[in-house]
């Protein structure tokens, strides 16, 4: 069984302006496409081959590098991609709008913590909402790491992720990684994310 590049529920050029036709096409038929072959590469003919990502990353530091790194850069991806929608609404509704009240206080504060996590990143990473414990935690993690890995600093069941690695933005924002994020949540896909924070 191997692990399949999912589709987007758009089109490449649908999330204009706030990400680029030409960025989402390579981020996702190159740069995401890349994980999947190398994962499906590194798992064939060991048991792991018949194992979903999230089955793996519990003990994700016992398996090799080259299962760690491209199964992280998969699932990460892939939920970020689900993440984001054309026409996304500006804010959550309900239960998750909220527990984010309760949480930081108001939406625009819990914004303005969440763009700051994104931005101090160091290098190449992602930026997480993540449900521990029935309360909600914005958290960042370098590289391939998610927070369902046992080598995460931060654990927790991920609700939604930004990409802050220099491909998901480079070629319509250059070096300004606090335009990009602002503009993010332009496109949030909120019904999504609400159905994360629900299960």
């Amino acid at each position: 069984m191997s692990y399949q590049l999912p589709e987007l529920s758009y089109s490449y050029d649908a999330l204009e302006p706030h990400m680029d036709e030409e960025t989402v096409k390579i981020h996702h038929t190159k740069h995401h496409q890349k994980y999947v072959d190398n994962f499906n590469k590194a798992v064939e003919g060991t048991p792991m081959e018949d194992e979903s990502l999230e089955d793996i990353f519990p003990r994700i530091s016992k398996v090799p590098d080259a299962v760690a790194k491209n199964a992280g850069q998969a699932y990460n991806h892939s939920l970020f991609w689900r993440s984001l929608t054309p026409n996304g609404r500006k804010e959550p509704s309900g239960a998750l709008a909220a527990a984010i009240e309760q949480e930081f206080g108001s939406f625009s504060e819990f914004k303005k913590q969440f763009n700051a996590i994104a931005a101090a990143t160091f290098g190449s990473g992602w930026a997480w909402l993540v449900k521990k414990g029935g309360k909600l935690q914005i958290t960042s993690t370098s590289n391939h790491i998610n927070p369902l890995m046992d080598v995460a600093e931060e654990k927790g069941q991920p609700l939604f992720c930004l990409d802050v690695w220099e491909h998901a933005y480079y070629l319509k924002y250059q070096n300004k990684r606090p335009d990009y994020l602002e503009s993010m949540w332009n496109i949030l896909n909120w019904d999504e994310i609400e159905k994360a924070f629900a299960s």
